[in-house]
């Protein structure tokens, strides 16, 4: 079968243009990931109370007040729009395949540095596992579990109703990630 040098032509552009969609965020995730070693600065997410891979205070849990932890971000993108912070617990709902989610806040602006203890940020607050507009602290229900605090900078506000869902977060978000950063904190209720 022979392909007319016109229709070639046609199918190569399209070809091409394919790839360059696709490379765009590839293209702009290995920029902000080349500027980030560059500079040396990682976005990063802290708290005064516990740091990373230590345990969690029982006043932050169900065991105690129950209210969210003081979190600190630095070294955020200067080009950062908006910020999204989840918490969630991958262990809480394993046989299921599930994760638990704790806190879901995005279009947090990027001026916002620190989140004081008990306090949400500016920003939309949408629904935890548990049904409710709130940061729900662990409590897990056997042994050990991991407690992911996660921070995303974003080039763009999201555009979602309160009612959005984690995955539904996550999708808005894809393409648009400019850095993230994680803390894990770690909470066992028969210690």
């Amino acid at each position: 079968m022979k392909i007319l040098p016109i229709k070639l032509l046609v199918l190569s552009a399209l070809v091409i243009l394919l790839a360059a969609c696709q490379n765009s965020t590839i293209d702009r995730e290995n920029k902000n990931l080349s500027k980030t070693l560059a500079t040396g600065n990682f976005m990063q997410i802290s708290s005064a109370v516990f740091s990373h891979q230590s345990t969690l205070p029982a006043k932050y849990t169900c065991d105690g007040d129950n209210i969210s932890p003081p979190l600190s971000f630095s070294d955020l993108p200067t080009d950062a729009v908006s910020l999204v912070l989840i918490m969630d617990d991958p262990d809480a709902l394993k046989p299921a395949g599930r994760v638990w989610d704790h806190w879901l806040v995005w279009n947090i602006p990027p001026s916002v540095s620190q989140i004081a203890e008990g306090q949400n940020p500016s920003g939309l607050i949408g629904f935890n596992t548990e049904g409710r507009q709130a940061y729900g602290g662990p409590c897990p229900p056997d042994g050990e579990h991991r407690y992911f605090f996660k921070l995303y900078a974003l080039d763009a506000w999201l555009d979602l109703p309160l009612s959005a869902t984690k995955g539904e977060i996550e999708k808005a978000m894809a393409g648009h990630i400019l850095d993230q950063a994680e803390l894990l904190g770690l909470y066992n209720r028969n210690k």
